[in-house]
């Protein structure tokens, strides 16, 4: 079956089925959501179902004009099953994006592309463009917005009336978000221009004229009040004709007062003043919430005071309203009094739930002082010490005279010193690979960047299959140019998170894999029980995350603390060629002892891995290489299932 067709980009969305009754997911309401209020007509929208069945009961949620065509899941495109949806298939079929945020911020570069007047969609990337850019894995908020809210959503949908007496932690933390006061790039203005409002206001409430200008004034002040300059701005920023534009200039007393003495801006939507993607990849998970909670316990919602004030200016922004229309959303405003609802602060939100989801947030650590030596010592007395595995094929190199211009690094615009340098570390790698590649086989090159790995093994092994995963959409279009130049048949591109590739393989690859993305990529294989080649990279950012924690192996935890595994992970980073060779040394140890914490934890998973050194040492101050084989696998079988567990889960 063919899906790329014509000029239309294809877009593949979910749909679930609950009581034999077909129903669309959050992730896919939001998509569509999207695509209407941008009034996108650029991409083909495939519904994927996993039984048969027909979206003829879904019409009334898909917006006009849409081409729409349903799709049962074992029809996809390669590519396409093998990625968590929403996901996007370029003209080429080659080339696949995966991932609410992904997905939505190229919804919105094509709707620019075939309308560039259209400046309401333009902010919606917000501030530099950077809305919802940081993937999941790193960035509190996407997570919050991309996975949890959407998540808790869906979650208490199964079961609306035995949830509704403990809020969700995802609703508590968006709401707490909403009181918190904002933070925007260069403030100071708009900041003076409220004071001078504040002000305004004392003197007309007050007789005498002697209003006490003091912050704390604020507290009786209602949130209709203290929030009107924000709205107006807010509003303004959205090309809304009728909003009064503010004033540019304030009295010398207002320009007098120190910045820090100037009062808060207040949240109008969910990332401070302006209107963005983020408020629209909410709203369709906040209307089924609010729906659900006024029919089962409307009395929830005096919980969620500024959640509702964020809901109903929403509704104010231009297009919002027929974009819910026309998929299927009634939004209107819940029967609360906005005026009787209370203006509790952060610290109203339960805090034992919200101090539940910072502990799992990655910790930011304090300052290191001092050295490595007592840990290493420390190791030492515990039997533990680097080990280095003998470079298997050190004088090995690929034929690079004879190779086409593309696949050389110099295609990366790489000075000449550089560009030998990463001969010499693909050399490595590709050595690796190509002893435990058999024909048939899925090899996947995780943080591929501009493909320089990957398209060398694609090249190199064509009866391979090779697929570049990477989440910067600049660098995967520059591989896939690449791999055009080349005529590559064998590769396949997906812009992704890792979580949301979810295909089987039978050998992952990284080079350079920076901080905890080694560990990332590892489990990855450990999951599907592929073999792993990887070099790590910038040992100086691991910390604690979502899915690990360091140390890692028992070992290493019944021997170090985690501040003292971070000290390991910090002096790692210390082997640039510019520093003493005695500092450099030790940096090598480090480096070693980190990799083989990591190393232990894939053994207990059957795996027999080697840590060795890239040959030169010269190539890269991170030459560590980790080659994991695991004996007695089932090939893609193991693969196959995990895919379909995932599916069950999209």
């Amino acid at each position: 079956m063919k899906h790329t067709e014509g000029k239309h980009l294809s877009l593949f969305l979910d749909v679930f089925c609950q009581n034999e009754e077909p129903r669309l997911p959050l992730h896919t309401s939001i998509a569509l959501f999207l695509l209407s209020y941008c009034e996108c007509k650029s991409f083909k929208v495939f519904l994927v179902f996993t039984r048969p069945a027909s979206s003829q009961s879904l019409r009334s949620q898909l917006p006009e004009g849409l081409e729409v065509a349903d799709v049962q899941l074992e029809a996809l495109p390669q590519l396409v099953r093998g990625c968590r949806r929403p996901a996007v298939l370029d003209e080429t079929g080659m080339l696949c994006r995966a991932g609410l945020a992904v997905v939505l911020r190229h919804v919105i570069n094509k709707a620019l592309e075939a309308d560039p007047s259209r400046k309401d969609v333009l902010a919606l990337l917000g501030f530099k463009k950077t809305c919802l850019k940081a993937c999941a894995e790193v960035s509190k908020w996407t997570r919050l917005c991309e996975i949890g809210i959407p998540s808790a959503v869906e979650e208490h949908l199964k079961n609306p009336t035995n949830q509704y007496q403990q809020l969700p932690l995802s609703i508590l933390t968006l709401e707490r978000r909403l009181a918190e006061p904002v933070k925007v790039h260069n403030d100071d203005k708009i900041r003076r221009q409220k004071l001078q409002e504040q002000r305004r206001n004392e003197k007309n409430e007050s007789p005498e004229g002697k209003g006490n200008p003091d912050t704390e004034s604020e507290a009786g002040r209602s949130p209709q009040v203290s929030d009107g300059l924000e709205l107006r701005a807010a509003l303004a920023k959205l090309s809304v004709d009728s909003v009064p534009t503010m004033t540019t200039r304030e009295n010398s007393e207002i320009r007098k007062v120190k910045t820090t003495d100037l009062p808060p801006l207040q949240h109008v939507f969910a990332e401070g003043l302006y209107f963005t993607l983020t408020d629209l990849v909410l709203l369709p998970c906040i209307y089924q919430y609010l729906c659900s909670l006024q029919a089962h316990a409307a009395s929830s919602l005096h919980q969620l005071p500024h959640l509702l004030r964020w809901y109903s200016r929403v509704q104010e922004v231009p297009g919002v309203l027929r974009a819910a229309k026309e998929c299927g959303m009634a939004l209107s405003i819940p029967q609360v009094l906005m005026s009787s609802l209370p203006g509790p602060s952060a610290e109203d939100v339960p805090t034992s739930l919200l101090e539940l989801e910072e502990d799992q947030e990655m910790a930011a650590q304090p300052p290191f002082v001092g050295g490595p030596r007592p840990t290493l010592t420390k190791l030492q007395e515990s039997g533990i010490e680097a080990v280095f595995t003998p470079h298997p094929c050190p004088d090995w190199t690929l034929p690079w005279d004879s190779l086409p211009g593309a696949i050389s690094p110099t295609e990366g615009k790489m000075s000449n010193i550089r560009s030998v340098r990463k001969r010499q570390q693909l050399n490595n790698l590709i050595a690796m690979v190509t002893e435990l590649a058999r024909p048939g086989h899925t090899i996947v090159d995780f943080c591929s960047g501009t493909g320089h790995v990957g398209i060398v093994l694609a090249h190199t092994l064509p009866d391979c299959q090779v697929i570049l995963i990477e989440n910067k959409e600049e660098s995967l279009v520059r591989a896939q140019s690449r791999g055009a130049q080349l005529g590559l048949k064998n590769i396949g591109f997906i812009q992704a998170n890792l979580d949301y590739f979810t295909g089987p393989f039978h050998i992952g690859v990284a080079l350079h894999a920076c901080g905890v993305a080694t560990d990332m990529v590892m489990e990855h294989c450990i999951q599907a029980e592929a073999d792993f080649v990887i070099s790590p990279c910038c040992y100086g950012f691991i910390q604690n995350a979502i899915k690990f924690t360091f140390p890692k192996s028992k070992r290493f935890q019944e021997t170090l603390t985690h501040k003292e595994h971070m000290i390991l992970c910090r002096f790692a980073d210390q082997t640039a060629v510019q520093l003493h060779p005695e500092r450099r040394l030790i940096g090598k140890q480090c480096m070693g002892l980190v990799d083989l914490d990591r190393s232990w934890v894939a053994e207990t998973h059957g795996y027999s891995v080697q840590v060795m050194t890239m040959e030169p040492e010269s190539c890269s101050p991170k030459n560590n290489m980790l080659v994991g084989r695991l004996p007695h696998k089932s090939g893609l079988e193991v693969g196959a299932r995990q895919q379909e567990e995932a599916l069950v889960h999209n």
